[in-house]
């Protein structure tokens, strides 16, 4: 384990006004979103709507790392370049999704596990030589009637520090996300309270398994009620509650913290962290972002009206124009008047 290229890469990630494109659906999910705007999905119709991501003018200084789906990372620009090289060359590192995703909790209806430990460390040793510099794992926690059970934040926060420490092992910037979903009609107290026991447990196996803390990351969820909810919270409490949970339960020499937008709509989701960025208060971490459909939707929706078979200027310049709002955030710089 080089743990300087660990700490020194992990940085990087979340240097001063840049974040993280989470590009890394699974062909399914992808192929998905492709129908869902009038777009035949293919592995090209895959490859031809990221590149046209990837080929956004100085994107770069608010995109600190992408991470990829298996296909992607062995995809090229429509010049031949290998993405991970597009990508470098940019100053961005290339990150891998490295789970095979959630599958049913055994003996546990409506909770998952998520796998993909056999053959990971031959995976990250792969990924490693193809550029990759960072990884992602996701765990899925749902609240419901008695969910989430032990044993689904047990085997989640053991799974997670596995990967954890074999992603070091070989190289790569292990990114921690324990979502819990916004699905349900649970409050923000009830989100406040599993997001601290799921954080709880991993970062405790994390120090049971050897994983290098300074040389990871956190992607969590924001403290937010449930899609179900008839009580939402403001803007303000969102982005207190989430730092006081975090800086409770996560370790103070951690690099960062990566956050998912988790379904939010993609203002709120740079609200949350602007305000977050805005306190007067020292935080111990960079306060950044991981985003997906926060940073894609409206330039996915732009690519496909235009031409899907064309480089699509409109959907760069949403993508840009989303990826430039966050890293405001990044400084608590953003407001409301620069959407219009």
């Amino acid at each position: 384990m080089d743990r300087q290229l660990l700490e020194k890469n992990a940085r990087e990630l979340v240097s001063p006004g840049r974040g993280i494109l989470a590009a890394d659906e699974s062909n399914g999910t992808m192929s998905n979103r492709l129908e869902a705007v009038g777009v035949k999905p293919s592995p090209d119709a895959r490859r031809k709507y990221r590149t046209n991501l990837f080929s956004a003018d100085g994107y770069e200084s608010a995109i600190s790392g992408v991470i990829l789906f298996d296909e992607t990372i062995r995809q090229s620009m429509d010049d031949g370049t290998p993405i991970p090289e597009e990508l470098s060359r940019r100053g961005i590192l290339p990150g891998i999704k490295v789970d095979t995703g959630a599958k049913e909790l055994a003996n546990h209806q409506g909770e998952k596990i998520t796998e993909g430990l056999d053959g990971l460390r031959e995976r990250c040793a792969e990924y490693f030589s193809m550029g990759a510099r960072f990884a992602k794992w996701r765990a899925v926690i749902r609240i419901g009637d008695g969910l989430p059970s032990p044993a689904c934040i047990s085997t989640n926060a053991h799974a997670l520090a596995r990967y954890s420490v074999i992603c070091q092992e070989q190289g790569l910037v292990p990114i921690i996300e324990p979502e819990v979903l916004m699905d349900g009609d649970h409050d923000a107290n009830r989100c406040q309270e599993v997001t601290s026991s799921i954080l709880d447990a991993t970062f405790s196996e994390c120090e049971k398994q050897g994983v290098h803390i300074p040389g990871a990351l956190l992607k969590p969820n924001m403290i937010i009620a449930g899609k179900g909810c008839n009580n939402q919270i403001s803007r303000e409490e969102v982005a207190r509650m989430t730092v006081e949970c975090l800086t409770k339960h996560v370790p103070h020499n951690l690099p960062g913290i990566v956050f998912l937008s988790g379904g939010q709509s993609d203002e709120d989701a740079t609200a949350h962290l602007n305000l977050m960025n805005k306190m007067n208060a020292e935080h111990p971490w960079q306060l950044s972002y991981s985003y997906g459909r926060a940073l894609q939707a409206d330039a996915l929706g732009k690519w496909a009206a235009e031409n899907a078979e064309d480089p699509s200027s409109a959907s760069r310049s949403a993508f840009s124009h989303r990826a430039k709002m966050n890293s405001l955030a990044r400084s608590g710089d953003w407001n409301e008047e620069l959407e219009i």
